[in-house]
């Protein structure tokens, strides 16, 4: 079981820029809980996202002597790859590849056929650094936009990223829209046809259908689970303000109802919960 948290989700849409300070003290209350991986940052356009601008200040400040957690940085392009891969701090290297064309356009004002582009350099970048490129398949479980969706065409760009040789796929439910009957055959037909690959869950839900999703992702064998403490986060083009990311301590709760060992600390969890919330305020906790 791996649990990948996900602060830079979270962070990313708060309109009100957070301290370098505050943002790395919070950080460095997670790396003490043993998390398999911490998405803590990001390499894009400061004009994109102006609240990780200082994702390299960040990550001068944070104490990794002491952690098991690998770091993680999400990347829009072969530009902010070359700049992620210099630290030899960061271990993974994210990118956001879109089942849907448009979204695409939003997101990192590219087409597909650049983003597939660039993935192919990111793959070869990481090979020659000793990185891991995690590919996210954003709205991997529908569009809102209008573009054609269905698991064949999902299934079609997996099997594009396993030619690469890609090793780590995280379905994404960017907008939320994926129900059990959508995630759970998904999953099971990937996991089944690629046992090379490792197979993740970047799951956005509402307050009221997080188990649900849960539930059908790990009962198809997924074992690789993104999630953000209170929930906080997510695709700020959901039709619902309250969707977020997957809350972290729900993600614990029902690993402990299947008995599967969490591999967190409690105390440590328990303090960056409580860290969370000062940090995130009344936003935190809504799931």
């Amino acid at each position: 079981m791996k649990l990948i948290e996900c602060p830079r989700d979270a962070m990313q849409g708060l309109p009100d820029f957070i301290p370098t300070a505050a943002k790395t003290a919070y950080l460095n209350a997670l790396l003490r809980v043993g998390f398999d991986t911490l998405d803590f940052g990001s390499f894009v356009s400061p004009k994109a996202i102006p609240q990780l601008r200082d994702t390299a200040e960040v990550l001068a400040g944070l104490d990794l002597g002491h952690t098991k957690t690998r770091l993680l940085a999400i990347v829009a392009n072969q530009r902010g790859a070359e700049t992620a891969a210099r630290h030899p701090e960061i271990s993974c290297l994210g990118f956001p590849l879109s089942v849907s064309e448009t979204f695409q356009r939003r997101n990192t004002n590219q087409t597909t056929a650049q983003a597939l582009a660039d993935v192919a350099a990111l793959h070869n970048l990481c090979e020659r650094t000793g990185k891991t490129l995690v590919a996210y398949l954003s709205m991997g479980f529908g569009n809102p936009y209008g573009d054609a969706w269905g698991p064949e065409i999902v299934a079609d760009f997996t099997r594009h990223l396993a030619a690469l040789g890609v090793r780590v796929v995280a379905l994404s439910d960017t907008v939320g829209s994926g129900t059990a009957a959508t995630i759970a055959p998904l999953f099971a037909a990937l996991i089944a046809a690629y046992p090379g690959i490792e197979f993740g869950a970047h799951l956005h839900t509402t307050p009221g259908t997080w188990r649900e999703k849960v539930a059908a992702a790990y009962g198809a064998g997924c074992r690789r689970f993104d999630g953000a403490i209170g929930g906080i986060g997510g695709c700020p083009m959901a039709a619902d303000e309250l969707t977020g990311n997957m809350a972290t301590e729900n993600l614990v709760a029902y690993l402990a109802e299947q008995g599967e060992p969490s591999g967190l600390a409690p105390a440590a969890f328990a303090a960056a919960r409580q860290a969370a919330g000062h940090l995130f305020g009344a936003t935190a906790g809504h799931e």
